[in-house]
């Protein structure tokens, strides 16, 4: 919400899923917003040109299955460049769900766009789903993919459809083996699939380990680290879940691959004179991508 406010990208959507921070920062603290929104620049540009790449690959003849959402709006967002999938999905926690729902149903900018795309019965929604021809919420625990599953079924999941599964900082809270369950289910269940993961990396290193602590005195407890120590590692596990082939980039690198002018206009926009922490963190980022069916996709 501050990297939006502050012109980093357009999102006309946050804004009403998160409220903006109204105290004045600390110059410090703004220093580290500043890093911190010039990374969320960089993760939000890498996510959304993968994504893109497969919905072209598919001419948009697919399905999206948004993992851990949260408050995520990039529905919204691929509906507005008119490149929406099939059928777009999120699931989270019932809690987060129920917080969403709830948002999407008191502002229409965000309840109109769904209502649009929908055509058939009418639109089911309570507490913890909501369910449209083109958009569903799914309120569920990704650490047991048969009641994922059976859930995501009953809001026509087609596993016969080229599929898109997207987890953004959300494998880390689980352990490996249920990160492994998830990635295996994916696998096992699309004949023609791609996962994007994006997460900590590099984690066994001084800064990682500092990452670590700080999180943990915030009482947030990352059970799945142990498979963020390296680039490989985070290929190894993709391609031990059952995936064909496995690429990872940490974000340093994802940053380069950005349109030069649009990184020059972000970097005037904050003064960041604090690069060698920029490069620390990201560094200590990465986005993987592995798909099932490699001859096609």
């Amino acid at each position: 919400r501050f990297a939006v406010s502050v012109g980093y990208w357009k999102d006309p959507y946050i804004q009403h899923f998160v409220r903006q921070a109204k105290e004045r920062k600390a110059p410090e603290i703004n220093r580290g917003n500043s890093v911190c929104a010039a990374g969320y620049y960089a993760r939000v540009h890498g996510v959304s040109h993968l994504v893109k790449a497969f919905l072209e690959k598919t001419e948009c003849n697919c399905q999206i299955v948004n993992l851990g959402a949260g408050m995520d709006t990039l529905f919204w967002r691929l509906k507005d460049e008119n490149l929406l999938p099939r059928k777009y999905f999120e699931v989270d926690f019932p809690m987060i769900v129920a917080r969403k729902i709830h948002n999407i149903k008191s502002k229409p900018p965000l309840s109109k766009p769904i209502m649009e795309s929908h055509s058939g019965d009418s639109l089911l929604i309570d507490s913890h789903s909501l369910d449209s021809s083109r958009y569903s919420i799914v309120g569920a625990d990704l650490r047991f993919s048969s009641d994922l599953e059976e859930k995501l079924k009953k809001h026509s999941l087609d596993i016969h459809l080229p599929t898109l599964l997207v987890a953004e900082c959300v494998l880390v809270y689980m352990t490996p083996q249920q990160s492994a369950n998830l990635l295996k289910w994916a696998a096992s269940t699309f004949p023609v699939a791609m996962v994007i993961n994006y997460e900590q990396v590099n984690m066994r290193d001084r800064f990682g380990q500092i990452m670590i602590e700080n999180l943990q005195r915030r009482q947030c407890n990352l059970a799945g680290v142990e498979l963020c120590s390296s680039l490989d590692s985070q290929r190894e596990r993709l391609l031990g879940s059952g995936w064909e082939n496995a690429r990872a980039i940490d974000m340093m690198k994802v940053y380069s691959f950005l349109p030069q002018a649009d990184v020059k206009r972000i970097e005037a926009l904050e003064f960041l004179d604090e690069k060698e922490l920029f490069e620390q963190l990201m560094q200590h980022y990465c986005i993987c991508w592995a798909s099932k069916d490699s001859s096609s996709l």
